[in-house]
């Protein structure tokens, strides 16, 4: 097993230690936020966008700068994970048809949606200074995260997009 999957199974291990007792979904997406990004020195932001209206993400808990707060599902990488309910891996976002900057030193990108129903509830953004930072390692680590999170939280999640 290589070092970052031995790295992704002690922060999974933590996150599911700290998700065990009584908790709702903003503490389990500010928990994860805050575990994965000091978890990995690449990760220079970190963070959940929301589903809060038909077709519409807006910011949720995040580790790092300030991200974009509102953005529509048919712009930028996050965008394109939420209409199409699947992972976003990018190398290098210039070459990403309608990225969006909210970071003008992202490079690469990694986008997982939070599935619950068949509804994406989320997505999990993860950006870096450096390019083709994210792998298959980083792709089945998070996508396992992010199933576990709409297993347990997706109900509430969808509970709480407006319309």
């Amino acid at each position: 097993m290589n070092n970052k999957a031995n790295e992704y199974d002690a922060v999974l291990d933590r996150i599911r230690a700290l998700l065990e007792g009584p908790c709702d979904w903003t503490a389990a997406m500010a928990t994860v936020s805050c575990e994965l990004h000091h978890a990995f020195d690449s990760f220079h932001w970190t963070g959940f966008y929301r589903t809060v209206r038909p077709s519409h993400l807006q910011i949720g808990p995040y580790q790092g700068g300030h991200g974009c707060l509102d953005i529509p599902f048919e712009k930028g990488v996050c965008g394109k994970a939420a209409t199409t309910g699947e992972t976003q891996l990018v190398d290098d976002v210039t070459s990403f048809p309608g990225h969006i900057a909210c970071s003008t030193s992202t490079i690469s990108e990694i986008v997982v949606p939070v599935l619950s129903n068949g509804h994406v509830v989320a997505v999990l953004d993860v950006d870096s200074d450096l390019a083709a930072n994210f792998d298959q390692t980083d792709r089945a680590y998070l996508e396992l995260l992010c199933r576990e999170l709409g297993d347990r939280f997706g109900a509430q999640a969808i509970g709480l997009i407006g319309d």
